[in-house]
């Protein structure tokens, strides 16, 4: 399986290094295709100097990492599952560094937080890995939200989301330029583990090992410093970008390089390690200058091979070894000498030594350093403080586990892993060898194109080994001093370390664990309060924050809209319509009778569809009426098996009170957003277009039922799915186990009416159901029509009587009603149209007269499915009343 899930990257890999030459002319490749037009978001991809870079990156080692976890997961039983992530993993990086379109690069940016999640809480039974992914997540996840509106402010501001469009003058000169490079870092440190937030990165090691290896090297992490290195030119040389990044990336660097030396754990040890290099490339990238920029370029890729190369190394050690603690760990080179060999190779670049790759980086490191406009020799020494520490751990991953006298904790025969574990470590560390003895291979097709690309302009990068004595070669000289001579007295160094960690008072997993305890200490308090069990609480506390959120906004945007002096007065039809839904309102809240009540409650809704008469709404004012008709004889059929209210106690004054604050708080609410819309002009486009198209496209003069089975047919049918859930969840809740009839209401006069009432209804909504692409009517009218009929049936005479007339149970109507109406749409979409998109067939006419015809077609199908769910979800719900366990 590794095999085949390594065929992807390679075919990626093999199709950038063909676009070598071209971008390295400074010919960028672009594709784009309109994701929404609208909003100006489009999924568009860019390759230039740096995207290549870092896309060669990971889809190169890549490769790699798909071999050497074929062998290492080799029997695993969730293989599978892990190939699936880690390729989801590679694509959404991937498509992070290609994208240009800052909607469509966050998108990629949560694709690897949620993949990266996956992967880290791999082994999903242990809860350790658990709550470290849980971590990643939320770190990482919080920090992309802020990246996300801190894109969106760099779109608002430059007019594009086109990151290779984006005015740097504009932005740089905008007054929200503060804000948007807070919420820019923000994501970019989160993501790249920068101080405060490094902490995430080594709890990430419960990942297995391949997962480490590319996570560390080429992917995740690297994120947040290919996003600082793409938006330099943009938010660069400003003061809170510069001091932002060399403060971040200077402590960063000195605490993961002495973490690192604390750990015994190769592993931990290899992440902390991480953490150091990636703030050395955030303290660069702080730069404007070529060569600030050229030293994080190569040292991109100096830290890729070396640190990929020792993540698997610890691998084998763990997997052939049985153990991966450096304690444990000793003379392993005799019986595996291929395995030391690669670890030697990459430890010797880690460590900066000549004549690897890592010694040009560090060289260019430090040159890189001096020039920083912020702080450089304090910068300097840092670097010099963190690479010394780097030598030291290079000593003790290369020369502890390989030399010496075998240990007895070590397995009992230890041996190098097959070739497809072995050859990835090799070839890594290998590369990193023949790079530092040839640099041109890379300086000019890779390094410096992608420096060209951050620098925004023409860039010239040489690597060499020897620059001649100068003041980089003494900094090297110092840092192999300093590095030997923590390696020699690791153990008082490492203990001085510890004494120092112990004694202070917070670090960040400490503050992590504080603030997450704090969160679920909130939301407890919360939880307590808003969700205590009693609907009335819930009810109030949702209409409460909905009227005081509207009020705010309606004031603080000053949208208050009162009627003019000369408005036109109510009509006297208008007025009776008002005072009657006021009537039935009062009644509501002051009877003592719960059918009185629900009557009442009738009267205010048809005096509603009254109101929508009165203007013209003629199919939303039957379907309100339908809707309260329906309504009245569920309540009833529900509320009458309920104790009369004057059996229950009377709420005190102050309850009445607070109920009557808030009814009123949201009547006046509601006439206000009123108000504050009918005074704004009114938009004709939406309206003259469905009035203009209606016919001539969807053959229909029912602008209402055209709209809703035609143009957003879509749309329809997602609010008919809900429909289908809605009542079969209802039924699921009221039936509660197995269903017994209940006993039909007792009146002969209406059993008697009943039964020519409901045939009658049945034959009217099938008349509504035909006439409703032209004339007031369609399938949720016609739904309403039938279901009425169906209810009266089951109160009058029973369920049984009622699912007879049905023809089978109501989930299975709506379900299939929800099949219809799917199948109609995808009829459009089968031949060569839109989804949902109707298909017109005529019968007869003449064309020559004009007349086309019987129109038939797909709308009517879509339409009989929304009255078939309308009608299997209302019956549901009845049913579950009817039916008792």
């Amino acid at each position: 399986m590794g095999f085949a899930s390594a065929v992807p990257p390679a075919l990626v890999a093999a199709w950038l290094l063909s676009l070598l030459p071209r971008v390295s002319e400074g010919r960028p490749v672009l594709w784009a295709v309109d994701w929404a037009p609208t909003l100006g978001v489009s999924l568009a991809f860019r390759i230039d100097g740096l995207a290549l870079l870092f896309g060669l990156l990971v889809s190169g080692i890549g490769v790699v990492i798909m071999l050497y976890a074929g062998s290492y997961l080799k029997g695993h039983v969730h293989l599978g599952r892990f190939f699936l992530y880690m390729t989801a993993f590679m694509f959404s990086m991937l498509g992070l560094v290609l994208a240009d379109d800052a909607v469509a690069l966050f998108v990629f940016w949560e694709l690897t937080t949620v993949t990266s999640f996956l992967l880290i809480g791999f082994t999903h039974t242990d809860p350790k890995s658990r709550r470290n992914a849980l971590q990643a997540l939320l770190l990482t996840g919080g920090g992309g939200l802020a990246l996300l509106a801190g894109l969106l402010l760099m779109g608002l501001e430059s007019g594009t989301l086109r990151l290779s469009a984006m005015d740097p003058v504009l932005i740089q000169g905008s007054a929200l330029l503060p804000g948007i490079i807070v919420l820019v870092l923000l994501g970019c440190f989160t993501k790249s583990a920068q101080f405060p937030f490094h902490f995430w990165l080594p709890n990430a090691m419960s990942a297995p090992t391949p997962v480490s290896a590319y996570l560390h090297s080429a992917t995740m992490v690297k994120a947040g410093i290919y996003l600082l290195a793409r938006l330099s030119p943009t938010l660069g040389g400003d003061p809170l970008w510069v001091w932002s990044l060399t403060v971040a990336g200077a402590l960063t660097a000195v605490i993961g390089a002495a973490w690192a030396l604390r750990q015994t754990d190769l592993k931990q040890m290899l992440a902390w390690t991480t953490v150091m290099a990636l703030g050395a490339l955030t303290l660069l990238l702080a730069g404007s200058a070529p060569i600030s920029l050229a030293a994080a370029m190569t040292f991109l890729v100096v830290h890729a091979l070396y640190k990929a190369t020792l993540f698997m190394v610890v691998g084998i050690l763990d997997h052939e070894a049985g153990t991966r603690e450096r304690d444990k760990l000793a003379g392993l080179a005799r019986a595996m000498p291929l395995t030391a060999a690669a670890a030697v190779l990459a430890a010797f670049s880690m460590g900066g030594f000549p004549p690897f790759l890592g010694f040009i980086g560090k060289e260019l490191k430090y040159e890189g350093a001096l020039a920083l406009v912020a702080a450089p020799g304090v910068a300097a020494f840092g670097l010099v403080l963190a690479s010394a520490g780097m030598v030291a751990v290079a000593g003790m991953i290369a020369i502890d586990p390989f030399f010496g006298r075998q240990r007895k904790s070590v397995s009992a025969r230890p041996h190098d892993p097959p070739k497809s574990m072995l050859a990835g470590p090799l070839l890594l560390a290998g590369l990193g060898l023949a790079f530092g003895l040839a640099p041109g291979v890379i300086s000019g097709p890779l390094v410096q194109p992608a420096v060209t690309s951050v620098l925004g302009g023409p860039a010239t990068v040489k690597l060499a080994l020897w620059h001649g004595i100068n003041l980089p070669l003494v900094l090297s000289i110092a840092t192999f001093t300093l590095g030997v001579l923590f390696y020699i007295f690791r153990t008082p160094v490492v203990a001085g370390l510890n004494a120092f960690v112990g004694r202070l008072p917070m670090t960040g997993e400490r503050a992590y664990d504080g603030w997450l305890a704090g969160l679920k200490a909130l939301a407890a308090w919360q939880t307590r309060i808003l969700q205590g069990g009693h609907l009335r609480v819930y009810m109030a506390t949702t209409l409460g924050a909905v009227v005081a959120l509207t009020l705010f906004t309606l004031f603080w945007a000053d949208a208050l809209a009162l009627p003019a002096a000369g408005s036109p007065s109510l009509s006297i039809l208008g007025v009776t319509v008002a005072v009657t839904a006021a009537a039935g309102a009062a009644i509501v809240v002051t009877t003592r009778s719960r059918l009185a009540a629900i009557g009442a409650l009738g009267i205010v809704g048809t005096a509603v569809a009254v109101l929508f008469l009165m203007h013209g709404a003629v199919d939303v004012a039957t379907t309100q009426f339908l809707v309260e008709t329906l309504v009245v004889v569920l309540l009833a059929a529900a509320l009458v098996r309920l104790p009369r209210l004057t059996q229950t106690p009377r709420r005190n004054r102050r309850a009445r009170l607070r109920d009557g604050i808030l009814s009123v708080g949201a009547g006046l609410t509601v006439t206000l957003v009123m108000l504050a819309v009918l005074a704004e002009p009114f938009d004709r486009r939406v309206t003259d277009f469905f009035e203009a198209a209606a016919w001539p496209e969807a053959f229909g003069r029912n602008i209402v039922n055209v709209i809703l089975v035609d143009f957003r047919a879509l749309d329809t049918f997602g609010e008919i799915a809900v429909v289908a859930v809605a009542g079969m969840g209802a039924y699921a809740l009221l039936k509660g186990g197995m269903a017994v009839p209940k006993q039909p209401i007792e009146s002969l006069i209406l059993r008697t009416a009943t039964r020519g009432l409901a045939a009658l209804l049945a034959v009217f909504a099938v008349f509504m159901l035909l006439r409703g692409h032209n004339d007031p009517g369609g399938g949720f009218i016609a739904g309403l029509i039938a279901a009425t009929g169906f209810t009266l049936l089951a109160l009058a005479h029973g369920v049984g009587l009622a699912r007879q007339a049905l023809g089978g149970a109501p989930r299975i109507v709506a379900l299939s009603g929800l099949g219809i109406a799917l199948l109609s749409g995808l009829a459009g979409a089968l031949a060569g149209g839109a989804p949902f998109e109707g298909l017109w067939l005529f019968l007869g006419g003449d064309p020559a007269a004009g007349d086309k015809g019987i129109p038939l077609s797909t709308v009517l199908v879509f339409d009989i499915g929304v009255f078939l769910v309308v009608v299997g979800s209302v019956l549901a719900i009845v049913f579950g009343l009817e039916e008792e366990a």
